[in-house]
């Protein structure tokens, strides 16, 4: 070849070379196409481009289609389930580049979003629900719900298809009927006899509704959880005799604190309880209701400035509380009792300094000690 036919091939193919090059930098600088950079944690409005091989493509704006994929988009399956094509969703970037050069983000945001929508809509028309039973729970069991959502079955609101048992749920998909959703307190809780037991649960919804606050009943225990005991009581309701059970919580056994109940209470013991709430549905039980509140007359019972015995029944780096009587208790602050010592357990000569009905504090004095102020903690 001669010499200038070879001078010419290498400034033509030069020129492609500049002309190849140019043509990439303005579409790359063209308004068609702005390739935008990335930051983690940013977040993104993207539209989906593609959903295949267990992962979803993103347009948002990037040198590529950003994707959700492995765990990111296992958690959020269900609601990719509902993704098409060309549906507009927020993003946020996990990892602008990755090695191989991909754009990784998150959906989870979107799909929270749009699946707290899905439970109330639920819980609007009344839809079943299918949930999987993964762990016991105080009085209920704890489930796993569409969209990677934690719910709850109480106790209460299994049927007899489970023998009322929350243990029996374990490991099992289950159909249900959502109770109540609250996105602020993260709470969504779902009842298994809405869907087994429908009849009964509309007669027992009937029943409380004719129930008085403070109606007494002979109530059976059904179990005891450390938070208080599951009874249940008998009502009639159109010639038929129902099982309602409610719960009495610890707060409401006794007068005075109770920290544990195995002791006190076992399945199948008769007792008697007063009815307190019946709000949503749910029967609420107290037992020290059935007695009079030793705090009504308080101030007439001790006065201040007159001396009782009482029981030492803790001591706490603020003081020493003691027992005037049962389910009242009055505090020693920790400033009275310089040179002195007490023992749990020990009686002790007291005088009332002051009482504060609405808090229920009952500020004390040693007999024999300086009387100055105290206040109750």
């Amino acid at each position: 070849m001669a010499k200038k036919d070879k001078k010419n091939l290498t400034k033509s193919k030069s020129k492609k070379k500049e002309v190849s090059m140019m043509s990439m930098e303005e579409l790359l600088n063209s308004e068609e196409v702005k390739v935008v950079g990335l930051k983690k944690g940013q977040e993104k409005k993207g539209k989906v481009t593609a959903i295949k091989n267990k992962s979803i493509f993103i347009d948002i704006g990037g040198k590529t289609d950003a994707m959700v994929m492995g765990k990111e988009f296992e958690s959020v399956k269900d609601y990719v389930a509902d993704l098409k094509v060309g549906d507009e969703i927020e993003v946020l970037v996990k990892q602008p580049e990755n090695d191989k050069g991909q754009i990784l983000v998150s959906i989870r945001g979107a799909a929270s979003g749009y699946g707290w929508n899905y439970f109330t809509e639920k819980e609007k028309n009344e839809g079943e629900v299918t949930v999987f039973g993964k762990e016991l729970n105080r009085g209920g069991i704890v489930v796993i719900a569409p969209f990677g959502f934690f719910g709850f079955i109480p106790g209460s609101q299994i049927g007899s298809k489970y023998d009322v048992d929350p243990e029996k749920l374990l490991g099992k998909k289950i159909k249900t009927k959502v109770l109540e959703v609250d996105q602020s307190k993260n709470r969504l809780v779902f009842s298994e006899r809405l869907v087994s037991e429908p009849n009964k649960v509309g007669e027992e919804s009937e029943a409380i509704e004719n129930l008085d606050l403070g109606d007494v009943f002979e109530a059976e225990v059904v179990r005891v959880e450390p938070f208080g005991i599951f009874v249940k009581v008998e009502e009639s309701h159109d010639d038929k005799e129902l099982k309602l059970e409610g719960l009495v919580h610890i707060s409401e056994i006794s007068w005075e604190k109770v920290n544990d109940l195995s002791g006190l209470f076992k399945a199948k013991d008769k007792i008697k309880v007063k009815l307190v709430n019946k709000s949503d549905g749910r029967l609420q039980f107290s037992v020290k209701r059935l007695q009079e509140d030793p705090w009504e007359k308080i101030e007439k019972k001790y006065p201040k400035d007159k001396e009782f015995d009482g029981e030492v029944v803790k001591i706490a780096n603020f003081g020493a509380l003691v027992r005037l009587e049962p389910g009242i208790e009055g505090l020693i602050h920790i400033s009275k009792l310089a040179g002195v010592v007490l023992k749990s357990g020990e009686k002790v000569s007291v005088y009332i300094e002051s009482i504060d009905t609405a808090k229920r504090k009952i500020s004390l004095g040693i007999v024999n000690s300086d009387k100055s102020t105290v206040i109750y903690k």
